[in-house]
């Protein structure tokens, strides 16, 4: 999903592949309005307005049409999109899951403009609201990936 160009990519991938060889890989399913990820990350959402660079990685194959136009037009059959429920884990406790939130490029690049006090208190809010998805293995967020499958032919 990091890919500069996703069909010339998977047509690569689909070349290392021997005849009938399965290519099989998760992505990631966007989070609805009322997710847990969309409860957990609530005071960040007013300033994540503006789509980061990220888009062309992460965000570039969330709709499931999009992954099948890209494979079949790279050379692939007999693709599948299924949903899968995934629960993310973020870090071992709230405070190492708002440092990592914190540290990814799209938080950063829509945070670059907004003064180090208002970031502190958004952090704060994140942190607490993490709380509640404690466990004794990390903060766990009930989540989902898509499971995509294809065919070299």
């Amino acid at each position: 999903m990091f890919f500069a160009d996703h069909i010339a990519a998977f047509t690569h991938l689909r070349h290392a592949l021997v005849r009938a060889g399965r290519l099989a890989f998760l992505g990631p399913q966007p989070a609805g309005p009322g997710s847990a990820y969309a409860r957990a990350t609530a005071a960040l959402s007013p300033f994540l307005r503006e789509a980061s660079p990220a888009s062309r990685g992460m965000g570039s194959l969330l709709d499931p049409a999009r992954i099948r136009h890209v494979l079949a037009a790279a050379g692939f059959t007999d693709i599948q999109v299924a949903p899968v429920e995934a629960p993310m884990t973020f870090g071992a406790d709230a405070e190492e899951a708002a440092d990592f939130l914190f540290s990814m490029g799209p938080t950063r690049y829509n945070l670059r403009d907004v003064d180090p006090a208002t970031i502190a208190r958004v952090r704060a809010e994140v942190h607490d609201a993490l709380m509640e998805f404690e466990t004794a293995d990390g903060v766990r967020i009930p989540g989902a990936v898509w499971l995509v499958t294809a065919t070299r032919a």
